[in-house]
């Protein structure tokens, strides 16, 4: 006897417990933040004060006011926010620079930094499903106003901008970008009292608004292509009117860096027309615009349409001249 017991001949198979079902993690989204409130009541109150404003009525002065500030404000937008702190399309001094910021400013959307760097992820991604505000991707709600409202892009990221993120002032103004608007009512209401407020800065700024994003909702929808970007965007006339030149989409999404979006003479563009005065006195300079080889390039007439979304068989590559996150689009030289 060796006192080792026999193993038995045969095993009896081992009883396993039952796979158990994975357990699913239910992360509550957050709430809306003090800025997604502020943004929220603001808005509505804009609307509420522009039905006021037109009960209470208007003067030729009042309507002269409201125009007035509406265009200073959209070539605000337009040449300083998005052709010159996104795409570089021009250059000037580091005080005018910040003057011209402060402008922006005042047509209450957001500071310098977040509007350039944000507007950049837009041509970095337009038209897939990383896009700020694709229409086609998302719908017109979100394209027009409801990426604005939301948390996904609410906060300043200075990865996407550092070309400008390096001024101090340009980060406090950014920082405390409501001094603008503020300064703005303070004035209209000093100068001109409660309806020069509500003509001068609400009317305008509602108007201002919807017309600003539009070329977020309307210009990837409606218009003709003229080159075979691989994106939704469109050349509009009426939309160029209302925003002073931006309604010709198609040409800015094929060339971003230029200054002058109306590539042709025909093509109204009054931000260029301003931007082109500043620089005949100096103010600013090396003004740029699409080289004569770039005007005749991807042409949908010769190489077809290139957009997946509205042409299946193009390939979904990155947009030409697409700037990279991080720096400027700065074109073909």
């Amino acid at each position: 006897m060796t006192g080792v017991l026999d193993a038995p001949s045969t095993l009896e198979p081992m009883t396993q417990a039952p796979a158990s079902s994975p357990t699913r993690v239910v992360v509550p989204k957050p709430g809306p933040s003090l800025s997604q409130i502020f943004n929220v009541l603001g808005i509505a109150a804009i609307h509420v004060g522009t039905v006021v404003a037109i009960v209470r009525g208007a003067t030729w002065k009042l309507a002269a006011l409201a125009a007035a500030t509406y265009l200073v404000r959209m070539f605000a937008i337009t040449a300083v926010y998005h052709r010159y702190f996104s795409h570089r399309s021009y250059k000037t001094s580091r005080g005018l620079q910040f003057l011209l910021a402060l402008l922006g400013t005042t047509a209450t959307q957001k500071g310098p930094l977040w509007w350039g760097g944000t507007h950049r992820v837009h041509h970095k991604y337009s038209d897939t499903e990383r896009d700020v505000h694709s229409p086609l991707r998302k719908g017109f709600w979100y394209a027009h106003m409801g990426w604005w409202l939301g948390r996904e892009h609410e906060e300043l990221d200075l990865k996407r901008i550092p070309d400008f993120a390096g001024f101090p002032e340009l980060r406090w103004l950014d920082r405390y970008h409501a001094v603008g608007p503020i300064g703005m009512i303070a004035l209209l209401l000093a100068v001109g009292g409660y309806d020069a407020f509500l003509w001068g800065y609400v009317v305008s700024t509602c108007a201002l608004m919807h017309g600003t994003f539009t070329i977020n909702s309307l210009a990837h929808v409606f218009g003709s292509r003229r080159y075979a970007t691989t994106d939704t965007s469109r050349n509009n006339f009426w939309l160029a009117l209302i925003t002073l030149g931006e309604g010709w989409h198609n040409n800015h999404h094929h060339y971003m860096s230029s200054a002058n979006q109306g590539f042709f003479w025909w093509e109204i563009d009054v931000s260029f027309y301003i931007l082109r005065a500043m620089e005949k006195l100096g103010l600013i300079w090396e003004l740029r615009t699409a080289p004569a080889h770039v005007l005749q390039r991807n042409l949908i007439k010769e190489v077809g349409e290139r957009s997946p979304l509205l042409a299946p068989q193009a390939t979904n590559a990155e947009p030409l001249d697409a700037p990279p996150l991080g720096r400027p689009s700065l074109g073909d030289v």
